[in-house]
């Protein structure tokens, strides 16, 4: 079982829950803004995935915050607990298709040789 995780009203996730869709892949979604994740499953997807693209310092609500919260992400034990007040600054979507294996954000191609 696919989980994905990311917010439904972002381009990107709606793109992927339509592959899944499209491909009959069953999956779970996980709504950042619904169920935050927890410092745990962060922490689990920073052994695979590096914070510098997890945390995504590119998105408009991480460009919003003020200059001492940004310079917290500097920092992992910070940017965890940054991630977890402001989800919205997770990349997303997190594709985990389980045993530690996982992907961050979008490339179709790469998904295809992913997916099951």
């Amino acid at each position: 079982m696919v989980h994905i995780y990311g917010i439904k009203n972002c381009d990107t996730v709606q793109k992927a829950v339509k592959l899944l869709d499209r491909k009959e892949v069953p999956y779970v979604f996980h709504d950042y803004k619904i169920t935050v994740p927890d410092k745990a499953t962060i922490e689990s997807w920073l052994k695979v995935l590096p914070l510098d693209k997890l945390l995504n310092s590119r998105s408009t609500t991480f460009r919003e915050l003020p200059e001492a919260d940004k310079a917290r992400a500097k920092d992992r034990k910070e940017a965890i607990a940054l991630m977890i007040e402001h989800p919205s600054i997770i990349k997303r979507p997190v594709w985990d298709f389980g045993n530690g294996n996982l992907f961050l954000g979008w490339d179709e191609d790469k998904l295809e040789e992913l997916l099951p």
